[in-house]
């Protein structure tokens, strides 16, 4: 989750399960929307979802809202795992989870930079 107004590099790449140019802001989304790529219960995925009515100040964005075959909805945030517990994400990835929660979509996680 970002919010939309920062200023950083982006990576673009076309992925046939994202519509239009998948734009990346960081090598988590990237891999990330790879692994998406390559697995088969996936339909469609789309990256950096604005929130619109967000109960935070700023135009924030959700990384991964994804579609799977069976039509679930997963709401994925990426974060390196170094920076989880800071205050502030800790603020932005509750306000995520209860905003997807809100419009009825309880599959929500987070993806790091590292495994556990």
């Amino acid at each position: 989750m970002r919010n939309k107004n920062s200023n950083v590099q982006v990576t673009k790449r076309k992925f046939s399960k994202c519509e239009g140019v998948f734009r990346s802001y960081s090598d988590i989304q990237l891999r990330y929307a790879a692994s998406l790529e390559d697995d088969d219960s996936i339909l469609e995925f789309k990256c950096n979802v604005v929130l619109d009515d967000f109960e935070l100040d700023g135009t924030y964005t959700t990384d991964f809202l994804i579609t799977k075959t069976s039509g679930e909805i997963l709401i994925r945030e990426c974060i390196m795992r170094d920076k989880i517990s800071k205050p502030m994400n800790i603020k932005l990835l509750d306000a995520s989870h209860r905003y997807w929660i809100n419009r009825g979509i309880s599959d929500w996680g987070i993806v790091t930079n590292e495994e556990t």
